[in-house]
């Protein structure tokens, strides 16, 4: 009774989520079904609190990072970013795409996976358009690379600071270990979808107006390089990056609140702290479903150890569960059964739970956001959005395990 209690409440907060009827925020079923499985004692309030406190490190640094991505764009970065694809492409779709594939793997890596979808992809959109170039592949390359590109660095993604502390290892030594899959999913990416869009991206440039000079905002990209090496410094001195995040936030926020550009209400608000309840309660739920007996079902079907086979399998096993029910819950179900193998096999969960999104709209909370994003400029199914990622992400899995197979021989782990 307690696990289909449990996986009842997980199933009307995730379709919830995905649906946000008139556009509620996902906290107003997230935190009355957490609630409701405490008072039905399903999870103990000891053990609710115990899960919440593991994750406010994570939701702290989402916070920050919230944040810091909003006053970067109101700084006019992904505006120069823009003007940067724009000049650099001259109208050539499949320079364009080239473009495209640097800057949201870097606008992922360093500002995670929310900024290149709901900051980056804006912009994209209207380059594309003031180039008078096919929008569809450059579109799905911010969607796709948004979760993609996400494999670099603990800071990329909420998953990654779920495993990056389940792993154990330092920010540089994540970083090195993750670097080459993160080359080899992305390169199959690029592969792929310049294939699939192949009549969209002719070689000969399209006439277009001369892009507009824009100034390059100097001191955000000082700003944001600081705040990168202070998430090397901050996992060095034991301390979470959260702190980094609320240092390079607090910098940019003092500056624009002196200028009279922001708020500080329009700051609190940038902080989405709905969504960051129901990141909490999610995890709450999670954990009732794994305690009422789901571990020991899931137990029988991922594979152990560190080997080749057992990387391949544990990743495919992610990336399913990603496309079913969303990553953050595959990756709070996964941690605990995979964390005793090693920190290999916490890695190649990431990989499935990071790359498996793209199969699904439901797999990411990104993925959600994406669609919101290009609702008014064009249209795509959950079929064409899941036959792309059929495509892509069955190899890209197979050459990130073996890049990670590979990376942890060189770096150990």
């Amino acid at each position: 009774m307690d696990l289909t209690l449990a996986l009842l409440a997980l199933a009307v907060v995730l379709v919830f989520a995905v649906v946000r009827p008139h556009g509620w925020p996902e906290a107003v079923v997230a935190v009355p079904a957490a609630a409701m499985l405490i008072a039905t004692g399903v999870v103990s309030p000891r053990e609710a609190a115990d899960e919440v406190e593991r994750l406010l490190p994570v939701v702290g640094f989402l916070a920050a990072i919230l944040v810091l991505a909003r006053l970067c764009d109101d700084e006019g970065l992904f505006r120069a970013a823009g003007v940067a694809m724009g000049r650099v492409s001259d109208g050539a779709p499949r320079r364009l795409l080239v473009m495209v594939f640097l800057i949201a793997s870097a606008t992922t890596a360093v500002l995670s996976l929310d900024a290149t979808v709901v900051l980056l992809t804006p912009v994209v959109l209207a380059t594309a358009r003031a180039l008078a170039v096919p929008v569809r592949p450059h579109v799905f390359a911010t969607a796709h690379l948004a979760n993609s590109a996400s494999l670099l660095l603990p800071v990329s993604n909420l998953t990654n600071l779920l495993a990056f502390s389940a792993a154990g290892l330092s920010f540089v030594h994540f970083g090195a270990v993750m670097t080459l899959p993160t080359l080899a999913a992305v390169a199959v990416e690029f592969v792929v979808l310049r294939w699939l869009f192949a009549r969209d991206l002719p070689a000969e440039p399209a006439p277009h107006p001369e892009p507009a000079r824009d100034r390059v905002p100097v001191f955000v990209l000082v700003v944001l390089a600081l705040t990168l090496a202070g998430f090397a410094v901050t996992s060095l001195l034991g301390h979470a990056p959260a702190w980094a995040a609320l240092a390079g936030a607090t910098v940019l926020g003092v500056r624009a609140l002196a200028r009279r550009d922001t708020t500080p209400a329009r700051i609190l608000a940038d902080a989405d702290i709905p969504f960051l309840a129901f990141v909490l309660c999610l995890g709450v739920v999670v954990d009732a479903v794994m305690r009422s007996g789901l571990d020991t079902v899931m137990r029988g079907v991922v594979p152990v150890g560190q080997s080749l086979p057992a990387l391949l399998g544990v990743a495919a096993v992610a990336a399913v569960l990603a496309g079913l029910v969303n990553n953050l819950p595959a990756v709070l179900v996964l941690l605990p059964l995979v964390t005793p193998a090693g920190p290999a096999a916490v890695l190649a969960v990431l990989i499935g739970v990071n790359l498996g999104p793209n199969l699904t709209y439901v797999g990411s909370l990104a993925n959600l956001l994406w669609r919101n994003v290009i609702r008014r400029d064009m249209h795509v199914g959950a079929v064409e959005f899941s036959r792309v990622g059929l495509c892509t992400v069955p190899p890209a899995i197979v050459a990130a395990v073996l890049a990670l197979w590979l990376s942890v021989r060189v770096f150990g782990v």
